[in-house]
């Protein structure tokens, strides 16, 4: 981590699941301080008393007040900016929240990095940006475009660089399925499947982590990365949970799985990379990235010459992607804390009924 030596990074959202992971990665590295900023002094004060490390420094604000951001944002090298509104059904039914934390938030956080002249601003997105059909994605889409607006904006060479990256499922992240199907089992209860066909690309929080510093360190202003990804069906997936626990209680082998119905804005599949940003993306072997459209207000040749390629690529999506069978989910699975921990296959850091990473 040496391009991390003696430097400041602020998380903003830095109590949540992707915060977690960067501490776990950056703590022991030879960073000079890490700062966590979110609003939810709870979880800053649980963090706090778990790490008990000086080098993390947690700020009370939100990125909704730019003055608070201000406060955090003084003396800082690099930024991950993770703050949002991400669980789809509350954005559904307050997309005006959805559009204050993750649009206006997000543009405050970049202009007071620009103000305090930071050096990287990495934002955080997801597969729903693509295509969105939902409160939450159109939210982060246009989250995006603010984002790549701004590093169009500022250009090559501009002392600040801002970069996006788009993930899909981040798997065990807090408020996501598989800690909730775990509970559920756990509980004697059904597992509850929305639509078993459903597909989603299937990420580790390391996997993330490990996306976001690629982006840090190979983005130009105004790019957008995403990483290829393997993804699984919600059957697959809700037959390896059952498999991977039965080995505590053969019992959870025979949980019910009962099919509830889509939920509000939910997609069959998720696509990551359209087929426009296929046109000009650049295979970096596990990663994608996608430069900014460079294009200005001059639409003249927009509009009078397409291209021919276009109707040829496909967009890269979890129903076309590698698909993983129970066995691969199974395995990734097991890449999961806290269901090591349920396994007994390493010590249990903290409380059992904590089931999310």
């Amino acid at each position: 981590m040496t391009v991390f030596k003696d430097k400041v990074l602020l998380i903003t959202g830095g109590t949540g699941s992707f915060g977690n992971a960067v501490l776990r990665r950056f703590l022991d590295s030879d960073i000079k301080e890490i700062r966590i900023f979110s609003r939810d002094e709870k979880k800053q004060d649980d963090m706090r008393h778990a790490l008990q490390n000086p080098k993390v420094k947690f700020y009370i604000g939100n990125v909704r007040d730019k003055s608070s951001v201000d406060v955090a944002m003084r003396g800082v090298d690099y930024v991950f900016s993770a703050a949002a509104l991400k669980q789809v059904p509350s954005c559904e039914f307050f997309p005006m929240e959805a559009t204050r934390t993750n649009v206006e938030g997000t543009f405050n956080v970049l202009l007071s990095a620009i103000e305090h002249g930071v050096q990287n601003v990495v934002v955080l997105s997801t597969d729903k940006a693509a295509y969105p059909i939902n409160a939450m994605g159109i939210s982060k889409a246009l989250m995006e475009k603010v984002a790549i607006a701004k590093g169009r904006e500022l250009g090559d060479g501009a002392q600040t660089t801002i970069c996006c990256t788009r993930y899909g499922n981040v798997m065990a992240s807090r408020g996501s399925v598989i800690p909730l199907w775990v509970e559920q089992m756990m509980e004697g209860k059904p597992i509850t499947v929305t639509d078993p066909n459903m597909t989603r690309f299937m990420m580790t929080l390391d996997d993330a982590v490990d996306l976001v510093v690629y982006a840090f360190t190979h983005g130009r202003n105004g790019d957008l990365f995403v990483q290829k990804a393997p993804a699984a069906t919600l059957s697959t997936l809700a037959q390896a949970l059952k498999e991977t626990y039965a080995r505590i209680d053969p019992k959870y082998g025979e949980t019910e799985v009962r099919v509830i119905g889509t939920r509000h804005g939910e997609k069959l599949y998720e696509t990551l990379v359209t087929r426009e940003e296929m046109l000009r993306a650049e295979d970096m072997g596990d990663y994608y990235r996608i430069p900014c459209d460079t294009r200005d207000l001059n639409y003249d040749k927009f509009f009078t010459e397409g291209d021919e390629r276009l109707s040829t690529i496909e967009d890269y999506h979890s129903h076309n992607t590698r698909r993983l069978d129970v066995e691969g989910m199974k395995a990734l699975l097991l890449k999961l804390r806290f269901i090591q921990e349920d396994l007994g296959l390493i010590p249990r850091t903290k409380a059992k009924e904590i089931r999310s990473e």
